[in-house]
């Protein structure tokens, strides 16, 4: 079957300037595909480029450089024709009207989608019988909690059915039941109905569980874009788990980038890279000079979050400047 991009992303950059001078590179000349109907993870530490990229995308914000397409309609030269194929929940709850009622910002986003009449009724009365909303339609979203305001946001994103989802932090501030709801949306918009969704979280266990895909942006530069099992699966091969029993001279230095030591019971763990057999036997005899016993070797079984802190601690770890 053949696929094609959502969403491409040429040679993007936004530079921020005060008095003529260079403030914050935000981001830097980046380059991303995302296929269609997939659920595509766009990840970073804080102030690494993730929103003002999404905000580019929105056409919320002007690149310095590069261009954007939303199923080939040009962000900034067609700009009412690509809108028309988005839908976005950006960070924090600024994505809806507080004074108005669910049923109320419905209405309101659908007629600014161009939708009237009994279709816009239609799907609005959809969405919220979906979203578990229908019998709170006519209260005003300002009583809600933090989790049905982020249901009415998301609702208010899908009421003109657009191809492309974006969700920035989607999850943030919400309770665990919460949290979950919004987790299954995502999994349905592109399982279901064959939604593009570009996702930012800090969740990365819920990245992990639901998107094909990844990027990992750092200082505004892309580091990684890779499916998530082949992503796992390259730093299952590289990574062991070894356990010892004994105790650590002071202030020891293996001198091993990407280690990690844990002391756990009686024993020690140590989860470090490995670059093949004569290193993991030479690790082992070194372990043993230091009248450490040899407990259990095991490859090591990654998660995401692993992963992102050894890539960002690889990279070099940014102050907050920017989203």
């Amino acid at each position: 079957m053949t696929t094609f991009d959502a969403i491409t992303i040429t040679n993007l950059s936004k530079t921020y300037y005060q008095r003529k001078e260079v403030q914050i590179h935000a981001v830097k000349d980046i380059c991303l595909g995302i296929p269609a109907g997939c659920i595509f993870g766009f990840l970073g530490p804080n102030g690494a480029g993730k929103t003002t990229t999404i905000k580019m995308i929105c056409g919320l914000v002007q690149p310095t450089t590069g261009n954007i397409l939303v199923n080939g309609q040009d962000v900034y030269r067609r700009r009412f024709a690509a809108m028309k194929q988005i839908g976005a929940v950006l960070e924090g709850t600024r994505n809806i009207h507080w004074p108005l009622s669910a049923w109320d910002n419905m209405i309101y986003f659908g007629h600014l989608k161009g939708m009237w009449g009994k279709s816009l009724s239609r799907r609005a009365e959809q969405l919220l019988k979906e979203m578990e909303l229908w019998d709170r339609r006519d209260d005003l979203v300002r009583v809600f909690s933090r989790g049905m305001q982020q249901k009415v946001a998301v609702a208010c994103a899908l009421i003109a059915d657009p191809p492309i989802i974006l969700l920035d932090e989607p999850t943030l501030g919400l309770d665990v039941h919460a949290a979950r709801t919004v987790k299954n949306l995502v999994v349905s918009m592109a399982k279901d109905y064959g939604k593009t969704v570009l996702l930012t979280t800090h969740q990365l266990d819920m990245a992990q569980d639901v998107c094909d895909r990844v990027a990992i942006i750092i200082k505004g530069q892309i580091i990684t874009n890779q499916p998530v099992a082949e992503l796992l699966d390259l730093f299952r091969k590289e990574y062991y788990q070894i356990k010892v029993s004994g105790t650590l001279p002071a202030n020891i230095d293996f001198g091993v980038d990407g280690m990690k030591v844990e002391e756990k019971d009686d024993t020690i763990q140590i989860s470090r890279p490995i670059s093949g057999q004569d290193d993991l036997y030479g690790f082992i005899e070194k372990l043993r000079s230091f009248n450490l016993n040899l407990v259990s070797v095991d490859r090591a079984e990654p998660n995401l979050e692993e992963i992102f802190i050894h890539l960002v601690d690889a990279h070099g770890r940014q102050p907050e400047v920017g989203k």
